[in-house]
């Protein structure tokens, strides 16, 4: 088996980084959107080149000096073989000054159609040749130079924040294990999950676009999830073998394997379903993440049921017990004591919580489910989702600081326009009674319609009030699309994305959500033969994920302690993270919920005890890998804070408070608390459910006793 992983980790080395030349910028829009379909037809129209955009500033816009040095610079671009047209201030017409009446704007567009090589050369060209303008500032940006920047920063983000997350991963695992063998299983485990991911991911470049940012959540995911299943199994086996001394490896590994074996592919099943929940949206972006998180998800699980118990049938022998005497173990015990207070460590974390919770079962469920909904408020009534552009950079990169300056000194604050294509001949009456009722419309500040466009056909520029993403050009969008005129019109601009993606968004939900609960229904059905605990587990998963989203809002939004993470708030949040952190979250969630319940059910069926000491029991004993498996992962996802982007951060981010809530909080407390309200009734399903899960998925630990028991509840 290890020779297998092997193999497969070679592999994925030499071919496997080959995907970092194959990766594109993924539209978040699916190509059918009216918005979409406006573009192309605008393109048609008029085709248009990429654009490169610069403002000088800093000097007086006519100093004779700056004159003469703009005039040549502009000159010798006109000259290069691949640009279609230059315009600045003193040769073409219409030339702009800034707000502040130092600064002028120059327009460089590009020749149509160019492939993307040669089009990055006369970009790089071009933007060589307007850096050597003599002014204090020149800044130099555009569309396609946004999106460069935007991928060589992910890749760089990527390469760092996860070399960061793995040496730090390392001496963690080493803690927490006990020994450096034991602590490179896991991480091993990790790099083999990324490693083949990576190798997928290449082939999957051959039948879509995959992203940066699928490569950055994808490889966060793989790390996390591998560490995590590595953890449960490993400390299963220690456990099976301290029960077990006189056993060979094979028999502890088969007994291993037979629980934590099977908490793993539960758990993994879970969040694979909650990545085929991504796939229910019909965004490319969306759906190249689900392709990629699914791929990583099933082969941290393949990871974890095969590549971990070879990797310890291999180094057993240096897995430390608990009872063993080492300078780590050492060190562990010294920082448990200097922690507690004491050296007898008592329970863990989780346990001593679940005790409070169960002593108040009502007070704390009541309490804690509070506090998440008060979390959740901002998001709920707060939250501003637009789509990122150059502003998704830091806020030194040169690409955001030309967008923004544009934006405030030379388009006078104003909002985008809304772009609107009419197939009609303008001179035709109905068609100037269409732009009449355009122009009546609320919220519409002006609308002027383009001189360029060749009949019978019209482009018109709407520009509404207020912000580009504002609810007013929203507002604007859907009021055009609404006017019906006896003519085919397609709306688009950036208000008609944004519009186009929370509809195709809001309308996909309902078909997700049903495939994630119909999924993790059956699957923790099948763990623990109730109905009512994945209906609890869900619940809490939603309470989890509100709260997220709400604390995202307050900081990356509402810029409350974004100087402490690096990140300067550009007003909004990503229209993407949301429906990422919902499928991550979940899936998450769901992770150490399949963990604990596992175990819990595991002492419910060994033993006829009260429903309360077998979550104490099963939480006693599971809450230490549950802690150490949120600890590493969290490492991970901190990790992504190191990077740049504000979209991967927004994503690092809310997976670890995420991460902090669902473990202590919600699984600390809310997840004793209510199964001790509940009590038998957490078990309850349905006569006919019951029997058949007992014929088929029943563990074989299960006692007469306990199926008596179980009768009985039923």
């Amino acid at each position: 088996m290890l020779g297998v992983w092997l193999v497969l980790l070679v592999a994925g080395l030499v071919q496997g980084g080959r995907v970092f030349d194959r990766l594109t910028t993924t539209d978040s829009l699916r190509p059918d959107a009216e918005s979409q379909r406006a573009e192309r037809r605008v393109d048609r129209l008029r085709p248009e080149g990429p654009v490169v955009v610069a403002v000088v500033g800093g000097r007086d816009v006519y100093d004779q000096a700056l004159v003469a040095d703009v005039t040549a610079v502009t000159a010798g671009i006109r000259a290069m073989d691949g640009v279609a047209e230059v315009e600045d201030l003193y040769s073409a017409p219409g030339g702009r000054i800034g707000a502040d009446n130092r600064s002028s704007l120059i327009r460089v567009e590009l020749r149509p159609g160019l492939p993307d090589g040669r089009r990055e050369r006369v970009e790089d060209a071009v933007v060589d040749a307007l850096h050597r303008i003599d002014a204090p500032e020149v800044l130099v940006g555009g569309e396609t130079l946004a999106e460069r920047a935007f991928a060589d920063r992910a890749v760089a983000d990527a390469a760092f924040g996860e070399s960061v997350a793995l040496v730090v991963l390392l001496v963690v695992l080493v803690f927490v294990l006990g020994g450096f063998v034991a602590g490179a299983v896991p991480l091993v485990a990790a790099l083999a999950t990324v490693s083949v991911t990576l190798l997928g991911l290449f082939g999957l470049t051959a039948l879509t676009g995959v992203s940066e940012f699928t490569v950055n959540v994808v490889t966060m995911l793989g790390i996390g999830l591998a560490v995590d299943y590595a953890l449960l199994v490993t400390a299963r086996f220690r456990e099976e073998r301290d029960a077990g001394p006189d056993a060979s490896v094979a028999e502890l590994l088969a007994r291993t394997s037979a629980t934590a074996g099977r908490t793993v592919l539960v758990s993994g099943l879970a969040v694979a379903a909650a990545m085929g929940g991504l796939s229910a949206f019909a965004e490319p972006l969306l759906g190249a993440m689900a392709l990629g998180g699914a791929l990583v998800v099933l082969l941290a699980t393949l990871a974890g049921l095969t590549a971990v118990p070879a990797l310890i049938a291999a180094t057993h022998r240096r897995i430390p017990a608990a009872g063993d005497h080492n300078r780590v173990l050492a060190l562990r015990r010294a920082v448990a004591a200097a922690v507690r207070g004491k050296a007898d460590p008592g329970p863990g974390v989780l346990a001593r919580l679940a005790a409070f919770a169960q002593r108040r079962p009502g007070p704390v469920t009541l309490a804690v489910t509070a506090g998440l909904l008060a979390l959740a408020l901002p998001f709920v009534f707060g939250v501003n989702l637009e789509n990122s552009d150059a502003r998704a950079l830091p806020a030194s990169a040169e690409a955001r600081r030309v967008q923004e300056t544009v934006q405030r000194d030379f388009g006078n604050g104003r909002a985008d326009p809304v772009v609107v294509v009419v197939d009609a001949d303008p001179s035709r009456a109905e068609v100037r009674d269409f732009l009449d009722a355009l122009n009546r419309l609320d919220g519409v500040l002006r609308m002027e319609p383009r001189p360029d466009i060749a009949a019978p056909a019209a482009v018109v520029d709407v520009t509404p009030e207020g912000p580009t993403a504002g609810r007013t050009s929203r507002d604007v969008v859907r009021a055009i699309r609404a006017l019906d005129p006896p003519f085919p019109v397609l709306v688009g601009g950036a208000a008609a994305e944004l519009v186009d993606y929370r509809d195709s968004v809001g309308g996909r939900f309902p078909v997700a959500l049903l495939v994630i609960l119909l999924a993790t229904t059956v699957l923790l059905f099948v763990l623990t033969g109730s109905l009512v605990v994945p209906l609890k587990a869900l619940a809490m998963n939603a309470l989890t994920l509100l709260a997220t989203l709400g604390v995202l809002v307050v900081v990356f939004q509402w810029g409350v302690g974004d100087a402490l993470l690096g990140v300067e708030s550009w007003g909004a949040i990503d229209v993407t993270t949301p429906v990422l952190l919902f499928v991550f979250v979940f899936g998450l969630s769901m992770d150490y919920e399949v963990f604990l319940l596992a175990r819990i059910r595991e002492e419910w069926d060994g033993r006829p005890s009260t429903g309360d000491r077998a979550v104490r029991a099963g939480i006693a004993k599971s809450g230490p890998v549950v802690t150490a498996a949120a600890l590493c992962i969290g490492v991970v996802f901190l990790g992504f804070l190191l990077g740049e982007l504000v979209a991967v951060k927004e994503i690092g981010f809310a997976m670890a408070v995420a991460l902090l809530l669902d473990v202590t909080v919600v699984r600390g407390l809310l997840l004793p608390a209510s199964m001790s309200l509940l009590g038998g009734w957490n078990w309850w399903a349905p006569a006919p459910l019951r029997r058949w899960h007992d014929r088929r998925f029943a563990p074989r630990a299960a006692t007469p006793a306990t199926r008596r028991r179980d009768r009985a509840l039923r």
